[in-house]
């Protein structure tokens, strides 16, 4: 069974820890919320 992730908000901060959890475990499922229109990414 696949590990899972959620990481709350959507800031700097929690695209660039979804990307690097994906990089350090490939089989983990990365869930990310996020209450504005927009994401933004700094990984």
């Amino acid at each position: 069974m696949a590990k899972r992730l959620v990481i709350i908000g959507g800031g700097a901060a929690g695209p660039s820890s979804a990307a690097e959890a994906k990089r350090r475990n490939k089989s983990l499922q990365v869930t990310m919320i996020e209450s504005g229109d927009f994401v933004s990414y700094a990984a």
